[in-house]
């Protein structure tokens, strides 16, 4: 599996995020469609298939960044198999 760099990341995250908070706000068409495409679009990032499981796998990943760069290592830049 390829990972995703931390940067990219947190930016769909960020983008996940407002996404959600505009939708449950004010849903419309617009922001139900802006949900969905960055739900699939973290779905594709992180290997999953749902919402719930890639929000899941993206805690992880951040969580091995801290721990990656508290051993100054970059192996999440690398392929893992």
């Amino acid at each position: 599996m390829i990972v995703p760099a931390e940067k990219e990341l947190r930016d769909v995250l960020a983008r996940f995020a407002q996404a959600s908070i505009e939708h449950d706000g004010l849903p419309t068409a617009r922001t139900s469609c802006a949900l969905e495409d960055i739900t699939y679009k973290l779905c594709v990032m992180t290997g999953t298939r749902t919402p719930e499981q890639a929000l899941l796998a993206a805690d992880a990943l951040l969580e091995r960044y801290r721990a990656d760069r508290g051993h100054g290592t970059r192996e999440h830049e690398t392929l893992i198999m």
